[in-house]
């Protein structure tokens, strides 16, 4: 059994976006108000979280998260990766935190996060990893359960989807090569990218992620990664068809 939760189902904007009048900016519902996207996912005593962006540090603490197991990264984008200082308050608990990523995305944090990463640096407090290289359709062990990498086309940079049992993650995706679907079939729970209705350069739209859902057939699919500009929540979510929900913050699924 896997018990999902959304900490996060915003784009990189967020919503309400910073100086925007948007209409869904004021809405109020909070289905509407979205952090950007994370998902945390657990079984038996294991806590596991897929990107953490600049929200993380609230996301934890609205979820009373207390434990972190591992933390997997699809890409290197900041919305995805800048809150990766934050898990220091794991570390005092539990030690260095083991994080799966692609060679690319590790290069790219070592950038930026040279601190963490540089040996040389041994002051206390700053964020302690075990870096585990990860790559396209190489399964590895997790705390009992074999997760698969997945990668799709971002347009700028390629994104890795993680498959865990039969579920799925897929963020930030524009396309998909036709011989990797056969790897997201017989699925209960796909989650999926869909930034708006409009057509985006480098994300699915909501008739370009119907299509896809339509090859894959999950049970059921939720939308993340998620614009302000696709509408109300409540308007938009009586437009899909009857396996399709748009995700929101704090949703909680168990499959």
């Amino acid at each position: 059994m896997l018990e999902i939760t959304f900490l996060g189902t915003g784009t990189s904007y967020g919503a309400p976006v910073v100086t925007s009048d948007h209409e869904v900016c004021f809405s109020e519902d909070r289905r509407d108000n979205r952090l950007r996207s994370s998902i945390l996912i657990q079984w038996n005593d294991c806590h596991l979280i897929i990107d953490c962006g600049p929200d993380f540090r609230q996301q934890c603490l609205r979820s009373k998260l207390q434990r972190l197991d591992a933390l997997l990264f699809t890409h290197e984008h900041a919305d995805h990766t800048a809150g990766l200082d934050d898990i220091r308050a794991f570390n005092f608990k539990q030690g260095p935190i083991p994080i799966f990523l692609s060679k690319r995305v590790l290069k790219s944090l070592k950038k930026r996060y040279h601190y963490v990463f540089d040996k040389r640096i041994t002051y206390k407090g700053r964020p302690e990893v075990t870096p585990n290289i990860i790559k396209d359709l190489v399964p590895f062990q997790l705390k009992g359960k074999q997760i698969l990498p997945i990668e799709v086309n971002h347009t700028v940079v390629p994104v890795l989807g993680f498959r865990i049992d039969d579920f799925a993650y897929i963020t930030d995706i524009k396309s998909i090569k036709p011989e990797k679907i056969k790897y997201l079939k017989n699925l209960q729970l796909l989650v999926l990218g869909c930034i708006r209705k409009e057509p985006h350069p480098n994300h699915l739209n909501v008739d370009e992620a119907l299509a896809l859902i339509k090859e894959i057939q999950p049970k059921q699919c939720y939308f993340t990664h998620i614009s302000n500009l696709i509408g109300f929540h409540e308007t938009v979510s009586k437009e899909l068809p009857q396996n399709v929900f748009l995700g929101y913050d704090q949703l909680k699924l168990t499959i």
